[in-house]
């Protein structure tokens, strides 16, 4: 469900970035979230810290998605 996907992504940020975000139009956060999803999916690297701290990778994968051209 995109509602719960945007929640979580959003949980994932620190309060700064979190803040922004929410300013962002629903469409937008959506494309993030599943941005957000695709990247911990899809990164090796995230797969072994999110053995360590799935928190840590979770917001790692956020802050990577906000880096993204176009996303700041």
């Amino acid at each position: 469900m995109p509602g719960d996907d945007v929640e979580r992504f959003l949980g994932a940020l620190d309060p700064g970035d979190r803040e922004d975000v929410r300013r962002r139009p629903r469409q937008e956060q959506e494309r993030l979230a599943a941005a957000w999803e695709a990247e911990l999916r899809d990164d090796a690297e995230l797969d072994t810290l999110d053995e360590l701290s799935p928190a840590a990778a979770e917001a790692e994968a956020a802050q990577r998605v906000l880096r993204e051209p176009g996303d700041a």
